[in-house]
């Protein structure tokens, strides 16, 4: 009996000195290779190679034992898909938490007001481990596969920073940027003035991207607005520059000639009438708000100061003195 006891005190103490270990390793930061180390998990990955993918990428313990614990956890199966990193001070406790809460590392992509869909998509090609899923697509396949066939991509995304998961496709932010903008379109068309001689939701848009790109300071961007209102009220060219560019398309070497303002593209607002036939940008929330709600003003002319701020005027004779005073130095 003596002996029995003595056996059941030893196999106690084991099962004591083994739970104090575990509890110590469990607790203890994790050797690193790096200053981070980064796994990515796809979906389904078993939790033996999730283990043996962190050991592999630079945590200097056993596979054995990191697939031990997510398993001895009971959580094992909830660890989610996803690109995680780690740094110095983790735990196995912190590293499986953060896995089973999908606390993944995001990398951000910023889509800046006013560029084309062109530098959208110039500008996600570049983006840190997003996968170029769209980049055989031309810009109508794009948007077929955002469920819009046949619009005109221009202007449908709308400008902001985009957090995502490192290993997202191209195609989910660009989902993400045209909810944003249908949301945004919407709630500025909902806030419309009541005598805006915009006819549709569609040409606010195309308002909006051309008030972008003409606005030097925010400051102005109301009273730009209200020059255009006021000129498609009565029906006078808008004779806008950035409209004509855009018509010109990769053949503008950065220089706006004479000859450019006479070629004839269905964007050059000073030889046809109207708004262009898509927007010219991506316009920001200001400027949709501008562009259905602009500043009141009986200007119908406006030109750079030369500082980014503009000078309004009334009458083409207060315009030429203002295009003398500011653009020609006399």
């Amino acid at each position: 009996m003596k002996f029995w006891r003595v056996l059941v005190s030893v196999m106690l103490l084991a099962a004591i000195g083994a739970a104090g270990a575990a509890a110590w390793w469990l607790n203890r930061p994790l050797p690193l290779s790096a200053d981070t180390v980064e796994v990515d998990i796809e979906l389904g990955t078993a939790p033996r190679d999730i283990a043996q993918a962190w050991v592999q990428a630079g945590v200097q313990t056993s596979w054995l034992l990191l697939y031990e614990w997510f398993r001895w956890s009971g959580q094992a199966r909830k660890i989610r898909a996803g690109s995680y990193e780690i740094g110095p001070g983790t735990t196995p406790i912190s590293l499986l938490n953060k896995m089973v809460r999908g606390d993944e590392t995001l990398a951000v992509v910023r889509l800046i007001d006013g560029w084309t869909f062109r530098q959208f998509r110039g500008e996600l090609a570049k983006a840190d481990s997003l996968k170029p899923t769209t980049s055989g697509m031309s810009d109508t396949q794009v948007m077929a596969a955002l469920g819009e066939p046949g619009v005109s991509a221009e202007g449908r995304f709308y400008p902001d920073t985009y957090a995502y998961s490192k290993g997202s496709s191209d195609l989910a932010v660009l989902k993400r940027a045209h909810r944003a903008m249908k949301k945004r379109l919407e709630a500025a068309w909902a806030e419309r003035a009541t005598d805006t001689p915009l006819r549709s939701i569609d040409e606010a848009l195309a308002l909006a991207s051309i008030v972008e790109k003409e606005t030097g300071v925010p400051a102005d961007r109301g009273k730009v607005a209200g020059v255009f209102v006021n000129r498609l009220r009565i029906g006078m060219p808008l004779q806008t520059d950035p409209s004509v560019i855009y018509g010109l398309g990769e053949s503008f070497d950065g220089n706006l000639r004479k000859r450019d303002l006479l070629a004839d593209t269905p964007y050059n607002t000073y030889l046809r009438a109207g708004l262009p036939p898509t927007p010219i940008s991506m316009p920001g929330k200001a400027s949709l708000m501008a562009a259905v709600r602009p500043d009141p003003t009986r200007a119908l002319y406006f030109v750079s100061r030369g500082d980014g701020t503009s000078e309004f005027s009334e009458s083409l004779a207060a315009h030429n003195r203002a295009v003398n005073q500011y653009q020609r130095g006399k």
